[in-house]
């Protein structure tokens, strides 16, 4: 029979079985929402360039479509890259700092940027807001511009929950954030490395 001193454990184990799976969902649905919006974005520019080099034409739906799936990209972009510690910041000065200095300096400049992320999502209901009271529709694709807007207090809400999930992760888990570029630079050497003809001897 359990102790009622392993009931928080159990209870904290349960919360965390349930939260995972909801944070793995979320996470793909950002990552591929981002590969999606990307490539459609590509592909849209592309197929304008051919069109105005080949026939010299252009579709004002395809600039338009492109223009806003760029922009619903790069918010999106954001909050993923703040999911993966990957926004850039002059970490040198604080990497001279004692760890715990530099981690207390870190938390305070992360609750400073949800706080900005959460005044501009609240910010932008408002513009949604006045939207819905004044209709407004694109001039090409006769969108609502509400739809269009829609992204930023979504980006914004959840950049700001994944800066607190990742302070969460380095404060409470020990998880360590490497520098993205550097990691990708390293795996592509070694990759090349093990590829070479010298590595197959």
């Amino acid at each position: 029979m359990l102790g009622r001193e392993n009931l928080p454990a159990l209870n904290a184990r349960s919360w965390l079985d349930r939260v995972v799976p909801v944070l793995k969902f979320i996470n793909n649905i950002e990552d591929y929402t981002c590969r999606f919006l990307l490539g459609l974005f590509v592909i849209l520019i592309f197929a304008q360039v051919v069109m105005r080099a080949t026939l010299g034409i252009g579709m004002a739906w395809i600039e338009e479509l492109s223009r806003y799936a760029f922009v619903w990209f790069v918010f999106l972009g954001a909050a993923h890259a703040a999911h993966l510690g990957a926004h850039n910041r002059l970490q040198i000065h604080i990497n001279l700092l004692p760890k715990r200095v530099a981690n207390g300096l870190l938390l305070f400049v992360d609750l400073v940027w949800v706080g900005f992320c959460l005044t501009l999502a609240w910010k932008s209901l408002s513009l949604i807001e006045l939207l819905f009271a004044f209709p407004y529709r694109t001039p090409a694709m006769g969108w609502s511009l509400v739809y269009v807007y829609m992204i930023f207090p979504v980006a914004f809400v959840l950049m700001a929950f994944r800066v607190l999930q990742v302070q969460y992760l380095k404060l409470v888990k020990g998880v360590e954030f490497g520098d993205i570029d550097q990691e990708q630079v390293d795996k592509i050497i070694e990759d090349e490395a093990s590829n070479s003809p010298s590595s197959e001897k």
